[in-house]
């Protein structure tokens, strides 16, 4: 039995690299829109850190990783998923 190699992802803010599972992902999909855990296409990951989520400068570093105008009503649902993440940071994608 083989062991499985961990993903590895950099969060936009902290600029630290962590394992896939312990990140939230933001994803960007041409057809769907902004996106939490889920999707393909153009994805930024943000750690549970509390001093990350509530970075100053965070939708600005989300824009230009996701390579897109984030509206400004996505601040409110990125506070309500970056809540729900921290209540279960290990929960399967």
């Amino acid at each position: 039995m083989t062991q499985q190699i961990p993903v590895m992802r950099v969060c936009v803010s902290c600029r630290k690299t962590y394992d896939r599972k312990n990140l939230l992902k933001i994803t960007k999909d041409h057809k769907q829109g902004i996106m939490f855990q889920k999707g393909m296409g153009r994805s930024a990951y943000i750690c549970n850190s509390r001093k990350c989520y509530l970075d100053s400068k965070i939708k600005k570093k989300l824009q230009k990783a996701l390579k897109t105008f984030l509206e400004p009503e996505f601040i409110d649902i990125f506070k309500k998923e970056i809540a729900s993440f921290n209540d279960y940071p290990n929960k399967g994608i």
